[in-house]
């Protein structure tokens, strides 16, 4: 009975916890697809194909990001994979990522929308045993939509009895007990490989799966935002039914034979996220003040924003239970739209606490006087900063010297923020439980106190501050001699914006030197003059293009996409967008930040290898890479995927190659961003025997951190600390030694050798013999102590921390660019040409020009259109059908209109697309978008350098459409909903016809 149960894929707690620890379970993260919510996917390490978990069944209350523990079904019920195309749509690292497919897999089936309506709009959410699912099945015309009640059953449990929803075996798992002690990680590993290996011997087939239990919860579960259904709740109440026309209008009817299970207790909550299902909310866990307008049958409250988390799930219940905190405001509203997306990401956007604040030194501050005794003084030094518009804090700044001999001396300095923020205090608490700042459009929610990241901390010009320096000597070629690594006392001679930057470099920038405070022209302080600053940059800019050409040349990779900014209005508002292009001065901060960063890399890790925190790039998806390949290679391209560098030289002849086609380049580095996996924080301790696993993929380099910009990355500031203790160390070892230069001198050494000698620790040459000696173990312990570098269990948590906010952070600054989009949209529709990147008889994804951005135009079940799929030349024709839409037998069960996927206009009477475009010519700013966590600056727009084709006229398209792999068509992109329903952005086929 036992051996059957296991067969079965029903799990006791114990036979669960055996069936993991034998390679017979397996632990992975479970995604939903974002179109389809009844699909889901789990990746496991080593298999070519995700699992595929599909039905509710076989999900078993599993959410979006929960880690679970799976089983794999027979193979004998593998389905098959639909075509070539088909096994690039499922393995996504992010259920939001679009690869190249076809359409054929995509999207809930008819029956499937059956089965949702069931559960989501006739239970109610009160079904609460097996016997309610009848009543639900019998309220549907399932058999008029060709679907039988068997079917729609064997749908919502994926076909397998034993694995219903009412299950009570079916709970939580213990993360301790997966896979824990060394002996399981062999039989874990050995029955992924047998996973792996059936994979690669059936191409053809889907695995499938079904979850067992949840290891560890999603921290999405707590950060649900939704609508609550008031007019259904009332309707149900009073007995009254709430329809909707199609021009939004509400109207209220009587109904007959209300099931008998509904009450007036629950409250129904649809998720934004369509990953998520839809909730129930007990009435008596609402805020007063929802509660109070819940009962008051105010109206307006259905269209407003909602924050919840999922309370519980049981085995016996369809839907889960939510817990309402509270209103974020109307729908549609930035304001409301921010604040959800806020809460969704769990960041921290409340003011920082008496207690972190009280950490804070007293102001007025100053530098203390034993501070300028320990650390190098370069305030003779031309120091400046260069940033974007309107940026206060400032967390780097660059000088050169000129050596002689052709030498250059380059340095970066960075705001020395750990001199400030101490370990363990609760200042440090709050800056590492945010992590990161959050940069928005309209606005920062920071990592530090203002204090700190604007005044004590920001490299300000004209004033002393505490940094990190980091100083090359580089020749003439642009190699790199010897370095050097300390604390220092700076004090900036000017902050510069980028824009600043580019026209010195360009040549055109006009300053007389005797000008002061003219508006525009920033102020240079102490001794120096704009001569200076000018000869520096042409210098720096020098230097910085020998460093880019030799990094590419070993083997580093530069993806650029396309990235759209904003212009905003007095309030705040989006009125026009464009988008952000490099220039050299962004190239030129880019490289000695890089190059600052590998520097450090290599010191901190030499001297700690236990215990530093580095930063590596994964290579990437090699499956995806290929597909990359043969994508070109269809197009008539060749690409060499072999490593980063090969990739880099051939997308560099591509660029060359399509002069002409831009678009089309831009599309092929859309798909080459694909296959890249995250760069990611880890504790070197944690890959202590894998250090092939170090490596940072697209800058070609074996290491790499993050050390440049402590003021807003809490990341940062520990590699500060480590390498604040490795100097320690070094002059703590420097100490027991007084009469080593007295050796050196002695023995006639150079003097690269005699600092390679003196700086033993951070030097280029490292002594390895000095470190491991007992004299530099003790120093290295002492200063270890002193500087609190955490130990490497501690700092795997904070790396995970930090990698956490971080994919946050940029989850955040995404949404808000799409928010932002459509309220662009909002006030006026864009008409672009837009280019077929796939097509199938459901679907076509198109790239969109103006936006620099793939959608997805779904065209099945469309009232009035005829589409055919020839699938032996993957082409798709689409006309508009002779049927009359009063033909209700034909279109019966057809849920879109002509209008839903299509603008159409009257030849007679054209759409001006010029209008389109007035918003382009009546522009008088533009935005810079800076380095510095994506700000977003004003600056005046340079009409002679307005490309004019890029506002030409869209005309629109005329049916027949015949439609092939990158085409190009017009299409019409428009905001929908805000009032009641998620915004969203749709797109269009833009079509002319005298037929209306």
């Amino acid at each position: 009975m036992g051996k059957e149960r296991m067969k079965s894929g029903i799990y006791p707690g114990g036979c669960r916890i055996m069936a993991c620890e034998k390679g017979e379970a397996f632990q992975a993260v479970f995604r939903v697809n974002m179109h389809n919510r009844l699909e889901g996917y789990c990746t496991l390490e080593g298999v070519s194909t995700d699992v595929l978990i599909s039905g509710l069944g076989a999900q078993n209350r599993a959410v979006e990001g929960d880690i679970v523990a799976i089983v794999t079904d027979p193979v004998s019920s593998w389905p098959k994979l639909k075509g070539a195309q088909s096994k690039q749509q499922i393995r996504n690292s992010d259920t939001k990522d679009d690869n190249i497919i076809t359409a054929e897999n995509e999207g809930p089936s008819k029956a499937q929308c059956m089965v949702e309506q069931m559960y989501n709009n006739n239970c109610n959410g009160q079904a609460s045993n097996m016997n309610l699912m009848g009543d639900c099945l019998n309220s549907l015309d399932l058999e008029d939509n060709g679907l039988s009640v068997d079917k729609a059953i064997n749908i919502f449990f994926c076909n397998d009895n034993s694995c219903h929803i009412g299950e009570q075996c079916l709970t939580n798992c213990d993360s301790s007990e997966i896979g824990s002690g060394d002996e399981h990680r062999h039989e874990m590993a050995k029955a992924k490989a047998n996973v792996a290996m059936i994979v690669n011997s059936l191409p053809g087939r889907r695995p499938t799966g079904r979850v067992i239990g949840i290891i560890e919860k999603s921290p999405r579960r707590d950060a649900v935002i939704g609508f609550l259904e008031v007019k259904q709740w009332i309707a149900y109440k009073d007995g009254q039914k709430w329809s909707c026309s199609r021009n939004g209008q509400y109207s209220q009817k009587n109904v007959k034979g209300l099931p008998s299970h509904t009450e007036e207790g629950y409250i129904k909550l649809v998720p934004t996220d369509t990953r998520f299902p839809k909730m129930t909310v007990q009435l008596s866990s609402l805020p007063d003040n929802l509660k109070k307008r819940l009962h008051k049958g105010d109206l307006t409250l259905e269209s407003e924003l909602v924050a919840a988390s999922i309370d519980l799930w049981r085995a016996d219940c369809f839907l889960p239970q939510a817990v309402v905190k509270h209103s974020l405001g109307q729908s549609g509203e930035i304001e409301a739209q921010t604040a959800a997306i806020l809460f969704e990401h769990a960041i921290h956007s409340a003011n920082f606490p008496p207690d972190s604040l009280s950490c804070l030194p007293k102001v007025p501050w100053k530098i203390p006087t034993q501070e300028f005794q320990v650390r190098r003084d370069l305030r003779n030094l031309c120091i400046f900063s260069i940033d974007p518009p309107n940026s206060r804090d400032i967390d780097d700044a660059l000088s050169i010297e000129d050596m002689g001999n052709g030498i250059k001396r380059v340095g970066v300095h960075i705001a020395d923020v750990s001199y400030f923020v101490h370990p363990d205090t609760m200042l440090d608490r709050e800056a590492q439980g945010r992590s990161t700042s959050v940069y928005l459009i309209q606005c920062c929610f920071p990592m530090l106190p203002q204090l700190l990241r604007e005044e004590l901390c920001s490299l300000n010009p004209g004033v002393d501050r505490l940094a990190f320096s980091v100083m090359w000597d580089i020749d003439s070629s642009g190699e790199v001699l010897d370095h050097w690594v300390g604390r220092t006392v700076i004090r900036s001679c000017c902050k510069l914006l980028y824009q600043h930057a580019q026209d010195i470099i360009e040549g055109t920038f006009q300053c007389h030197q005797t000008t002061r405070n003219v508006t525009g022209i920033p102020e240079v302080h102490c001794e120096f003059g704009w001569q200076d600053i000018i000869a520096n940059m042409q210098n720096l800019h020098r230097i910085a293009k020998q460093r880019r050409k030799s990094r590419f040349g070993k083997g580093a990779l530069r993806l650029d996409n396309c990235k759209l900014v904003f212009v905003l209005d007095e309030d705040g508002k989006p009125c026009d967008s464009m988008f952000n292009e490099q220039k050299d001065s962004n190239i030129l901060v880019e490289e000695f930040m890089l190059l600052a960063n590998m520097t450090v890399a290599k010191i901190i890790c030499r001297a700690f290898p236990e215990c530093s925190l580095l930063r590596k790039h994964p290579e990437p998806n090699l499956r995806k890479l290929k597909d990359l390949e043969a994508f070109c290679k269809k197009l008539g391209f060749d690409l060499d995927v072999s490593s980063a560098g090969a990739l880099h030289l051939s997308l560099e002849k591509l660029r060359n190659n399509l002069k002409d086609d831009p678009e089309l380049f831009n599309i092929i580095v859309l798909y080459a961003t694909k296959p890249m996996q995250l760069a990611t924080y880890f504790c070197t301790g944690e890959l202590r025997e894998k250090e092939t696993e170090w490596a940072h993929y697209a800058l070609a380099t074996p290491l790499y951190t993050h050390f440049t910009s402590p003021i807003r990355r809490y990341a940062d500031i520990v590699v500060h600390r480590i390498l604040a203790a490795t100097l320690e160390a070094e002059y703590l070892y420097q100490k027991q030694f007084k009469d080593t230069l007295n050796l050196v001198k002695k023995n006639n050494m150079t003097l690269l050798d005699r600092r390679a000698q003196a700086r033993c620790f951070t030097g280029p040459v490292f002594d390895k013999e000095a470190m491991e000696s007992p004299s530099g173990r003790k120093a290295l312990m002492t200063a270890s102590l002193k500087h609190k570098v955490p130990r490497a269990a501690e700092l795997a948590l904070v790396a995970a921390h930090c990698n956490e906010r971080k994919l946050a952070s940029k989850n955040v600054q995404e949404a808000s660019v799409r928010l932002y989009l459509w309220a662009l949209l909002k006030k006026q529709k864009l008409i672009s040409d837009a280019r077929v990147l796939a097509l199938g008889p459901k679907f076509i994804s198109v790239y969109i020009y103006k936006l620099a951005a793939e959608h997805r135009i779904y065209f099945d079940e469309t009232e009035g259109l005829n589409a055919e799929w020839l699938e032996s030349t993957r082409t798709l024709v689409l006309d508009m059908s002779l049927q009359k839409s009063s033909d209700k037998m034909n279109n019966k069960g057809k849920n879109r209109t002509f209008e839903d996927i299509a603008l159409v206009v009257n030849p007679a009477s054209p759409v001006n697309s010029s209008q389109e475009h007035e918003i382009y010519e009546d522009v008088l700013l533009e935005i810079e978008k800076g380095s510095k966590g994506d700000l977003l600056s004003v600056a005046k727009v340079d009409f002679d350098k307005i490309n004019p084709s890029k506002y030409k006229n869209t005309e629109p398209a005329v049916l027949p459409l015949t439609l092939r792999l990158l085409s190009t068509i017009p299409v019409s992109i428009h905001a929908i909903g805000g009032d009641n329903s998620p915004p969203d952005i749709s797109v269009r086929f833009f079509l002319s016809s005298y037929i209306s």
